[in-house]
């Protein structure tokens, strides 16, 4: 095994004996827990958020309806791509935006899935830059641009205050809501509530994840443990935790679930060698 080899392996298998609570939706937790399962660790898997229907689909109907009208259509997460190809199937519409933009990889790839292309994909994964993308790529151009945003039902302004901004004409449609699985409350309170179970760290995907967290912990009559590591996926997670009043102990270097994964592997080598110390 060669020097690079050796130095590599142990941070391959830094979550080894980690326990890791993986707060992620149900359809969307093996990715993540396949991951930290290959660095070793037994992940946990309690979902702190599920997917549920908006309020209402008159307005995302309603843009189906008019889909040739809008000169990009955004789509801030995978969620909002399965959402929006159920409801355009649903309706008997097939969906041909002129253009695509995608808050980053995932979500390309969940485009991709259903047989269309993003074009506009930012540099950095999140809505502020997504923002500032589609300002550079269309509407200095066309300032008047018509932009359709799909999204959660409780997704932040940010993003469509800063596209009308710049001067786009811009259509919000809920897809999908980001719901507390009241089903979780018992299995939170039982993982907490003895110290011999309580997990060495908790990752957290979403703002919705964090504040769902919390919040059903709040209903246990339980808080977070202070040692508990807290694993942000991005800048946008972290702000939300950090509004919590409990800062990240480590944030991913791009917000994927592979760089969360690795995040937590470095921090926990890092961890070890300084016992050695």
């Amino acid at each position: 095994m060669s020097s690079s080899e050796e130095a590599a392996a142990p941070v391959r298998l830094a979550l080894t004996g980690r326990r890791i609570l993986v707060t992620r939706t149900p359809g969307q937790a093996s990715q993540l827990a396949e991951r930290l399962s290959a660095l070793g660790a037994t992940p946990i898997l309690i979902p702190t958020i599920e997917i549920g229907p908006p309020a209402s689909f008159a307005a995302l109907d309603a843009a189906l309806a008019a889909l040739s009208s809008f000169d990009l259509v955004a789509f801030t997460s995978a969620n909002a791509v399965e959402a929006f190809r159920e409801r355009a199937q649903l309706l008997g519409v097939t969906p041909a935006p002129r253009r695509i933009a995608v808050v980053g990889p995932a979500t390309a790839r969940a485009i991709a899935a259903i047989g269309l292309r993003a074009e506009v994909v930012p540099p950095v994964f999140t809505g502020e830059s997504l923002a500032q993308t589609i300002v550079q790529t269309l509407l200095l151009e066309a300032p008047g641009a018509h932009i359709l945003l799909v999204l959660a039902e409780q997704a932040p302004a940010t993003l469509a205050s800063a596209l009308a901004a710049a001067g786009a004409r811009v259509t919000v449609a809920a897809a999908y809501c980001n719901r507390i699985p009241r089903a979780s409350l018992a299995a939170l309170a039982a993982l907490f509530a003895d110290p011999s179970k309580v997990p060495d760290a908790v990752t957290f995907t979403s703002a919705s994840t964090a504040g769902n967290l919390i919040a059903l912990l709040d209903a246990a009559g339980l808080t977070l443990p202070a040692a508990v590591v807290r694993a942000s996926i991005g800048p946008v997670t972290s702000r939300a935790l950090a509004d919590l009043g409990l800062p990240p102990h480590l944030e991913a270097g791009e917000p994927t679930i592979a760089a969360l994964a690795e995040a937590l592997a470095d921090y926990f080598h890092a961890a070890s060698r300084r016992k050695l110390y």
